[in-house]
């Protein structure tokens, strides 16, 4: 069974929002030959140039579109214009009983013109949250998530959470293995930690630090295994041990020990999503000890023990 996806382009759309799906589709379609049929669709056969230049051809127009699986929606500047996004949002209307239609980013901005979000949950890029809000209130905007489907309506967040969500797709329709394959082929995770802020942890923290913190996040994600005691990161920062603490719960508002923790739990939640790991293994990687104390501290963060959690969540 072939399933086709078409992919909407207009001018001004975000490169990385239209060709990292289609990457996801391609390289499924290598493991899987036959599994996909990628079409761009645009309001004319002109060409189109992205925000970053890119100029592409599209396959066809809406008025001559195939019948299609799924529809993605782009984000970018062009979209954001009620009059430009006029012809896409005619076309989302008429298609309405698609199997899924989708954004990505600031693709929402077309799907709330259209009400097929009204009443649904959504998300978008966290810069753009507020404005959909205000413009769209019918929609039941969840702006933290990375993204969310509703019925048969999908919506993602900012830029890569393209490639997220395309790779749902892949796993929902050739399963959790071909999905693995894919993600291992983009060097990106199948699934970001669940439930999901749209900035890491690591992201956050540097965004805050504008001193001799701001290299220390990189370096303890990557050093998760060793010893973070305050002393060790301390030393890194060039402080003495009593006032790195102070200036850290000054500028992050939590203690040295407790971000490590964080750092730690968020980062056991993505690999026991992946195979070949077990809870024993995954808690000694990130620096736990004790599988018990790992257990423990699992527990209290996210309400379901970590082997729960990997029943849940493993591809």
């Amino acid at each position: 069974m072939t399933r086709r996806i078409g992919l909407i382009a207009y001018p001004g759309f975000t490169t990385l929002d239209l060709t990292g799906p289609l990457d996801v589709f391609d390289i499924a379609s290598a493991y899987v030959p036959g599994a996909y049929e990628m079409i761009v669709l645009a309001a004319t056969p002109d060409p189109l140039t992205s925000e970053a230049g890119l100029r592409i051809l599209p396959h066809t127009t809406f008025a001559k579109a195939p019948p299609l699986d799924t529809i993605m929606v782009p984000g970018g500047s062009g979209i954001r214009d009620k009059a430009a996004a006029g012809p896409i949002v005619t076309f989302l209307k008429a298609r309405r009983r698609t199997r899924r239609i989708s954004s990505v980013c600031t693709g929402i901005y077309a799907l709330g013109e259209s009400g097929l979000l009204d009443s649904r949950r959504a998300t978008t890029h966290w810069r753009f949250a507020a404005d959909v809000a205000r413009r769209f209130p019918k929609i039941a905007l969840e702006p933290d998530a990375i993204y969310i489907g509703d019925g048969n309506m999908f919506t993602s967040a900012g830029v890569t959470a393209g490639i997220d969500l395309a790779l749902a797709f892949v796993e929902a329709d050739l399963g959790g293995r071909v999905a693995m394959g894919v993600a291992r082929e983009m060097v990106v995770y199948l699934k970001r930690s669940g439930g999901q802020m749209q900035f890491s942890e690591p992201l956050q923290f540097q965004a805050r630090a504008t001193d001799r913190f701001a290299d220390l996040a990189a370096w303890m994600v990557g050093n998760l295994k060793k010893n973070l005691s305050v002393e060790v990161l301390a030393d890194r920062a060039g402080l003495g041990a009593r006032h790195f603490s102070r200036r850290f719960a000054q500028v992050f508002g939590a203690t040295p020990a407790a971000y490590v923790e964080q750092l730690r739990l968020d980062e056991a939640r993505k690999r026991l999503g992946q195979p070949n790991q077990t809870v024993d293994s995954v808690a000694a990687s990130v620096g736990y000890a004790s599988a018990d104390s790992f257990r423990r501290a699992f527990e209290r963060r996210f309400g379901v023990p970590p082997s729960q959690y990997r029943g849940r969540f493993a591809a």
